[in-house]
């Protein structure tokens, strides 16, 4: 319950009441999930002021809560003065409308919390334009009620003419969200094909791409970070190159490519994705695809959990599941159980080389150079061993050894450098068709 002394220390968020309907799920899933819940309200700058929850086999159609607890509420809201009521579920338009009357404040469902999340974190150009088409799609069906102060009749002939001034508005409206989503589609579409241009243009360095997917709030970001600050910082700063990070649901939402390059060990490239969560909405994975398509173009997968979260065999499943809706297959994973500083020591034993999965901490760095290790020799993989002799005019080819293979043995001679090197199995063929020796 609201407790009006927490009032001050909550002044920059708005208060609002939880609601959850519990109808299959067992007692323990269901109070994660308002948990979850009101974690998101967090992270959306909203105070929890209250809540109230209800179960039934199913949810009513007119008001999504009973009738009954609907005034309940009503009582509730009234009495923590709360702003907004968010529910757990999707509602239809037809719940939503219906259950704010009765309360008497704005009703938001879970899709509808996201979305606000989104809009308040979506950096760049195209999370902003996913964000807004996401919301429009959302938005489009739910226009009905909004004009509910303006008349719904008006005198007159014809076919049209009987219509109100609120209707006539929500088919204006509708034909202009209508046109909105086409013109993002047409602007969303050219941003993937400048993505894929430099997708192509990374994929010509040659660098291996590994990519970061989890569940949100699993580290993905401070995993990064950590990489970074293991870098050659001889060659480049890494400071103004890092992501985001912070202890919240859905913290970054762009998907920011850097490349790793730590002394004695291969450069590659690291992509930072979106968090997921269960029951992500629709209209967010098809908004997020071309961003998230990064990750079907990796080398490697790292699907990073929150150990310490008791819940993290089912983000695993969440995550997995995502990835099968993006249509991810074939591609190596590693299963990277982050935070083990926050859980039993007794979890240290577990890495061991070879393994698909790694317990580390990207807050103390315990079990990082596990992780590096498994990431090389997934790399080498794939290696072939090259021993050629290249002219010095071609030292572009000599570069690409350097930076994509490992060199075991290299000297100069008269007529060009001789070297012997492990090299990816595409830089390898280039190099023999070039040179033609073995």
């Amino acid at each position: 319950m609201y407790d009006m002394n927490m009032q001050a220390e909550n002044e920059k968020y708005i208060p609002v009441v939880v609601a959850g309907l519990r109808t299959v799920e067992e007692e323990e899933e269901f109070e994660r999930a308002m948990k979850e819940l009101e974690s998101l309200c967090a992270a959306c700058d909203l105070f929890v002021a209250g809540s109230i929850t209800q179960s039934l086999p199913h949810p009513d159609n007119a008001t999504w809560l009973g009738s009954g607890k609907a005034e309940e509420l009503l009582c509730l809201v009234r009495g923590v003065e709360a702003e907004h009521v968010v529910c757990l579920g999707n509602l239809t338009p037809a719940q939503m409308k219906n259950l704010q009357r009765i309360i008497e404040v704005p009703v938001w469902d879970r899709t509808n919390l996201i979305l606000e999340i989104f809009s308040e974190r979506a950096r760049t150009r195209e999370a902003r334009l996913q964000v807004e088409s996401a919301y429009l799609q959302y938005m489009l069906p739910r226009l009905s009620g909004m004009w509910k102060h303006l008349g719904r009749q008006s005198g007159g002939s014809g076919s049209r003419a009987n219509k109100g001034i609120g209707e006539k508005q929500i088919e204006l409206d509708r034909r202009q969200i209508s046109h909105r989503i086409n013109e993002l589609r047409k602007e969303l579409k050219q941003i993937e094909k400048t993505r894929e241009v430099q997708r192509k243009g990374r994929s010509r360095d040659g660098y291996p791409h590994v990519a970061l997917v989890g569940y949100t709030n699993a580290g993905k970001s401070s995993l990064m970070n950590r990489l970074l600050d293991m870098c050659d910082k001889t060659s480049h700063s890494t400071e103004n190159k890092k992501v985001f990070e912070k202890d919240m649901l859905f913290a970054t939402l762009d998907t920011s490519v850097r490349k790793i390059s730590i002394p004695g060990r291969k450069p590659f490239l690291l992509s930072d994705t979106v968090g997921f969560i269960e029951s992500i909405p629709h209209d967010l994975i098809k908004a997020f695809r071309s961003t998230l398509a990064e990750v079907k173009y990796a080398d490697v997968i790292l699907i990073v959990m929150d150990s310490s979260d008791p819940h993290h065999a089912m983000h695993k499943r969440v995550t997995e599941d995502t990835l099968r809706d993006l249509d991810v297959s074939g591609i190596p994973r590693i299963f990277v159980y982050n935070k083990v500083d926050l859980r039993d020591k007794g979890l240290t034993s577990l890495n061991h080389p070879g393994g698909d999965h790694y317990y580390i901490s990207a807050n103390t760095g315990y079990g990082i150079n596990d992780l590096l290790d498994a990431l090389q020799t997934l790399f080498q993989s794939g290696s072939r061993m090259i021993e050629v002799r290249i002219p010095y005019a071609d030292g572009n080819i000599l570069d690409r050894i350097h930076r994509e293979g490992e060199v075991l043995e290299e000297s100069f001679e008269e007529d060009g450098t001789y070297i012997r090197a492990m090299c990816p199995a595409d830089l390898a063929g280039c190099v023999m068709g070039i040179v033609g020796q073995d």
